[in-house]
């Protein structure tokens, strides 16, 4: 066998210092915390390293410890913990009382925790709202926390607008370099996501195809079953624009979209993806309601259970989308005349992330097939939930009785061809940090050019005055979304 074919084996990081500012909060508790128990499990966490959790409430170590464990078993409630294994994991965490964002606080319980270990690679991790990132980051300096080595990682979104977005840049970059910041964007720690340049690169079957004379177009779906619920509140201020296309499925768009690297550095695939994001052409007042659909649920059921309208659960009347639906153009060589469809929404049918590639009619069928015709060739990327790639080809039904056609898939799907557990998007990305492997996270230049793109779609529907449609809790969004692709003669793939 092989290296390329070869089991895979986890490689221990660097032992490392990880402050988590916001330790006490949900993505804290339900993401970061079972992730760095997964990889410490599988012993890529040296003994030597230590995980300090930061927040403003009053709690011992402890305490802490306790909370950790029982947010794990709420959050993964089919996965059992060895008492052993998470004894010995959790006398690795420690727990801080700090307000840091108030430029008087006492920093000194955070500096002895870190102190004489500077030899260790140091990462902060703001699991805070965006806005506190600036002051975060004069205070870990202000302490003198800093080390030459340090690095410090920002959750999206960056900013609600490109304004925004620059003040936070800036404020950031004063205290750390470029190459210190770890902008988080968790679609891009997915397993088949990263296996989107594999597959179009390493396969000389799909590159020489890969363009818009022989795709037809691409759909980008991420849909989410659950509403706004308790973050109404937050949500109101973003919307599903701001939300996730900004920085979820710009992301997966320009991995679909990038011209070949001329290798896999960082900065090389960051500048393929940054020419896309130039690329996307401008959606103006003149034409925002040809090209998107705004929507917001209202009462429905969700797996057969009833679910509230968002201004049920926000309390009151709003205009926030909840639902967007997008069709981008991209102006360059390689995908002109072949659109991109993207769709995210709160409240849809289902819980899932995919990205189809629909080729082209054949030019000629030599099988008579009825008024519908044959169906075309696609692949289907599924991110989430079963990940996994097919490719959905027509092919001779066996048996007697004529020439039968079926469209049936070449299935690449994760659990079934690799038997191991491997890493989820946060394990992987937390471990690049330590690494310091940039590659799997946004460069300044990218967040700002999707901001530059979205701050155009904003302004649109605000001159524009563009409705947000309403859709029941548990459908495929408005029927307008729909209209969006009959307008061309296409249609929303809806699974097979």
């Amino acid at each position: 066998m092989t290296d390329a074919a070869s089991a895979p084996q986890f490689i221990p990081v660097s032992a490392f210092d990880l402050v988590v500012f916001g330790a006490a909060g949900d993505l804290s508790l339900r993401k970061l915390i079972p992730s760095l128990f997964h990889r410490w499990r599988d012993g890529q966490i040296p003994a030597e390293s230590k995980i300090v959790g930061v927040s403003r409430s009053e709690m011992s170590d402890e305490a802490f410890r306790t909370l950790a464990l029982e947010s794990f078993h709420k959050f993964r409630p089919g996965e059992t913990v060895d008492d052993s294994e998470w004894s010995a994991f959790a006398s690795q965490l420690f727990y801080v009382e700090l307000d840091a964002v108030s430029a008087d606080a006492d920093w000194s319980g955070l500096a002895a925790h870190l102190s004489g270990r500077q030899d260790k690679q140091r990462v902060f991790y703001l699991a805070l709202a965006p806005g506190l990132y600036g002051a975060v980051s004069a205070n870990i300096d202000r302490a003198g926390l800093k080390t030459p080595g340090s690095r410090i990682v920002l959750e999206k979104p960056i900013g609600k607008d490109l304004a925004s977005a620059r003040d936070i840049n800036d404020a950031v970059g004063s205290v750390f370099e470029e190459e210190a910041i770890f902008r988080i964007d968790h679609y891009l720690g997915k397993e088949t996501v990263q296996n989107l340049t594999v597959l179009r690169f390493m396969n000389s079957l799909f590159e020489p195809v890969w363009n818009a004379n022989a795709i037809d177009h691409v759909e980008i779906t991420v849909a989410e079953s659950i509403g706004a619920g308790n973050r109404a509140d937050y949500y109101d201020t973003s919307g599903a624009l701001r939300d996730m296309v900004q920085n979820h499925m710009l992301q997966l768009l320009c991995l679909v979209a990038m011209e070949p690297p001329f290798d896999l550095e960082p900065d090389t695939v960051r500048d393929e993806k940054i020419k896309v994001l130039r690329a996307l052409r401008p959606i103006t007042e003149q034409n925002v309601r040809n090209v998107t659909v705004r929507g917001q649920y209202g009462e429905g059921a969700v797996s057969g259970e009833p679910a509230p309208g968002y201004a049920d659960e926000l309390g009151r009347a709003s205009e926030t989308e909840t639902f967007v639906a997008i069709k981008a153009s991209i102006d360059n060589w390689r995908w002109k005349g072949a659109p991109f469809y993207l769709r995210t929404g709160k409240r849809m049918r289902a819980r899932y992330s995919e990205i189809i590639i629909q080729f082209k009619d054949i030019a000629h069928s030599l099988v008579k097939t009825g008024k519908g015709g044959l169906p075309p060739t696609r692949m289907v990327i599924r991110l989430q939930p079963d990940e996994s790639v097919k490719l959905l080809l027509v092919t001779k039904d066996p048996g007697p009785g004529g020439m039968r056609l079926r469209y049936v898939p070449l299935n690449l799907a994760y659990a079934e061809h690799f038997e191991a557990r491997y890493p989820d998007a946060y394990e992987r990305l937390l471990m690049a940090v330590v690494r310091g492997d940039l590659g799997l996270f946004m460069r300044r230049d990218e967040v700002e050019a999707a901001w530059r793109w979205v701050d155009g779609i904003l302004a649109a529907w605000k001159a524009d005055e563009t409705p947000a449609y309403s859709y029941p809790a548990g459908s495929d969004g408005p029927a307008q979304s729909a209209m969006l692709l009959d307008r061309d003669g296409r249609e929303w793939y809806d699974g097979q």
